[in-house]
């Protein structure tokens, strides 16, 4: 790659945890590195929700395989101690079903001792469940820290290694009912599919190794919300003499020749770079960021028959009083499979609903005032390629629904009636306000046909000196995935224009 000058220009499009990654990364191996944000906050769906002196997260909740985090601020220049309070949960989180409900922890001993509670003579199990896992996990985690951009890394012996691993022909709920018979405690294991927006029926067996990964390694909280985690990246970046533009949307990557050439804002100024990092939602990159007849590969007809994740309806809730229950609450629909169908199939959901409540305020304070709580709720729903609700319509009525059904599955008995400020999130309102398309909320969907080398490239097959970062490239989505993604650009950048570095990834 030709750069303008002895420092190269890197433009990053969308302050998300991907771009954020990159960005402090690059700024501290000497690149001079412009990040343009369209809101007036960075994170993207990672972002800070502020409802008067209630703090929420707008997505990301769920902090795993934090090591990747503490390696990406180091290579950033930054110990993670001095830039953030992280926290582990434990328990880390309770699933509830009809008739019961588990208390999940990251400490196995005690874990075996809640499975012989709730599901007796199947503790054993559990040990198997640890030890297979963690071979996936070993073998499949260096495949998705390599860039896919030549064939001839789908030949690298790591990969080879991971074969035997992949569980082809096999989805993440026939994995588990295997392992553990009951189905109940099989879903325990397999509703970690909702962080990639797919089925458990659906989702591809290798994502086994996600609830390994909860298990072995635990589930993190960061005081001030996830969202803190976003703030830290700006100011290193910031730090190390980066630029993060807020309230500076993008119209338009600017190619010529089949090469980036920088980036046009809304307000009419052209920035040139030496390289762009695409940063904003996939889809919506490939609708609106480039001029039409550009793409050559990712076409419009091509974007229509890729495979998008479901969607998510959202309430974030101040209440004005404390509630005793865990950080993190799972409920799973009575019904769960046809629940689970419903949602992929677009059919209209009934009062049967599966949800998830964080009641972030019971190990962080700062949230909301003492003696409230600020609660967050999400409810898997359709996007807006298969759904066929009328969120303009019906988004009171399903309001009401969700907080019906929170009320009688939890002990949040009278949050409807605690409610002192509140926003909601259909999936209309993602696609408007926050620019996901289709609304679908964890990006592209994550089976066989997009993953790995089939996934969108990290280094943008359609233009030289343009790259790719977040849930919608590879490796996928879910934080420490799309950290991956923001370190894989900056050294495959680093590599490129002859800047040395140190990275705990040297499989690029």
């Amino acid at each position: 790659m030709t750069v303008s000058d002895s420092t190269p220009h890197a433009v990053v499009v969308g302050a998300g945890p991907g771009g954020l990654t990159c960005a402090m990364i690059l700024a501290n191996r000497g690149f001079k590195v412009t990040v343009f944000e369209a809101r007036d906050t960075v994170g993207g769906r990672n972002a800070e929700i502020r409802l008067g002196p209630y703090r929420f997260d707008t997505g990301p909740t769920f902090l795993m395989l934090k090591d990747i985090l503490d390696e990406v601020f180091e290579e950033a220049g930054v110990h993670i101690g001095d830039a953030l309070d992280c926290r582990p949960l434990d328990p880390m989180y309770r699933l509830a079903f009809g008739d019961k409900s588990l208390s999940v922890s990251s400490d196995h001993v005690a874990m075996k001792a809640e499975i012989a509670r709730v599901f007796p003579g199947r503790e054993h199990l559990y040990d198997g469940f640890i030890e297979r896992e963690k071979q996936r996990f070993k073998r499949l985690y260096p495949c998705l820290q390599k860039s896919y951009d030549r064939w001839t890394t789908l030949l690298h012996p790591d990969l080879i290694r991971a074969i035997p691993h992949l569980a082809l022909n096999q989805t993440l709920y026939s994995v588990m009912r295997k392992r553990f018979g009951d189905e109940q405690l099989a879903l325990s294991f397999t509703f970690q599919s909702k962080y990639l927006g797919m089925s458990p029926w659906k989702c591809p067996g290798i994502f086994a190794m996600i609830p390994y990964i909860e298990h072995a390694m635990g589930i993190w909280h960061t005081m001030g919300g996830l969202s803190a985690i976003s703030h830290a990246m700006a100011e290193t970046v910031r730090k190390h003499g980066g630029e993060v533009r807020l309230n500076a949307p993008v119209r338009r990557v600017r190619v010529r020749n089949r090469a980036a050439q920088g980036v046009e804002l809304d307000s009419g100024e052209f920035v040139e770079a030496d390289a762009v990092i695409v940063n904003a939602d996939f889809g919506h990159a490939m609708t609106n960021l480039f001029e039409p007849g550009e793409l050559r590969r990712y076409t419009q007809a091509k974007l229509a028959s890729m495979k998008f994740s479901c969607s998510t309806f959202m309430i974030y809730a101040g209440a004005s009083k404390a509630y005793d229950m865990p950080f993190h609450t799972i409920c799973f629909a009575r019904d769960y499979r046809r629940n689970v169908d419903s949602v992929f199939s677009g059919a209209p959901l009934g009062d049967d609903l599966s949800f998830y409540v964080r009641n972030a305020s019971v190990l962080d304070p700062g949230l909301a005032p003492p003696g409230h709580s600020a609660v967050y709720i999400l409810v898997p729903v359709s996007n807006l390629a298969v759904g066929r609700t009328d969120w303009e319509q019906e988004t009171p009525a399903f309001r009401e629904r969700v907080l019906r059904a929170v009320a009688e599955r939890t002990a949040m008995t009278d949050l409807a009636d605690a409610i002192v400020e509140e926003k909601v999130v259909t999936p209309l309102d993602w696609e408007r306000q926050y620019r996901v398309h289709r609304g679908a909320t964890f990006n592209l969907a994550h089976n066989f046909g997009q993953m790995l080398h089939r996934r969108p490239h990290n280094k943008f097959e359609e233009f030289d000196r343009c790259y790719l970062v977040g849930g919608g490239t590879h490796p996928g989505s879910g934080l420490p995935t799309i950290y991956e993604s923001g370190r894989i650009v900056a050294n495959l950048l680093s590599r490129a224009n002859g800047i040395p570095f140190v990275s705990k990834n040297l499989s690029v």
